[in-house]
């Protein structure tokens, strides 16, 4: 069973791979109040309970709840890459135009390159809803090390916005209208060196190309 595992507030610790393709995945929730207590955080169950029924591979991970300070969430992005292990990282919530959004700037403070394509494609699926999608200022890019590397993705703050996202847009029989931007992350991932993730595509469908393709286990 694919389980994500709670970090402490403790001096981090890298994740073990537990099987060679087990994806390491930072969850990071980005909000004042919930951070204070003020309201419960959604957006951390949100991202499990979608990673639970869309990843048919293993994965594990850590998770943050941090308030909307741009220095703490570098420092966040730069723990969770270069001393926890993490293959991919989604942060949710601070991607508005208001003073107090300024994860994509966090976000990019931390970037050794930016994949564009994630950002255009999310404010795309949301435009289908709502005409203030152009406010919203989401960032994906790529943290390299030496010996490691992670992307790194910038989702909305609500849960319906998120799996939206995610998953990309289906008519009345199922087909897909809008792809969803996790449909090319675990290619990505791959290109990076990172595990080979498969998704469910009865949620969302991974695309490789044919000669990124692994053989079925036999």
């Amino acid at each position: 069973m694919n389980a994500a595992t709670k970090a402490a507030a403790t001096p981090a610790a890298r994740l073990i791979r537990r099987q060679a393709d087990e994806l390491i995945v930072g969850l990071v929730s980005i909000s004042d109040r919930a951070s204070s207590g003020a309201y419960q955080d959604q957006g951390l169950p949100s991202l499990c309970e979608w990673l639970d029924s869309a990843l048919s591979t293993p994965w594990q991970g850590a998770q943050r709840l941090i308030p909307d300070e741009a220095a703490g969430i570098s420092a966040t992005l730069v723990e969770l890459v270069d001393t926890v292990g993490c293959d991919l990282i989604l942060t949710t919530g601070g991607t508005g135009p208001a003073r107090r959004d300024v994860t994509p700037e966090a976000t990019l403070a931390v970037a050794t390159r930016e994949m564009p394509g994630f950002g255009e494609q999310m404010r795309q699926i949301s435009l289908r809803f709502v005409p203030t999608a152009i406010l919203s200022r989401q960032v994906a890019v790529i943290r390299e090390t030496p010996d490691h590397a992670a992307l790194i993705i910038n989702l909305p703050g609500q849960p319906k916005a998120i799996r939206e996202t995610l998953e990309g847009l289906r008519d009345a029989d199922g087909a897909v209208l809008v792809p969803g931007i996790f449909a090319a992350v675990p290619y990505c991932i791959d290109l990076i060196g990172g595990p080979y993730t498969e998704t469910r595509p009865e949620v969302v469908k991974a695309f490789r190309p044919k000669s990124a393709l692994r053989a079925p286990k036999a």
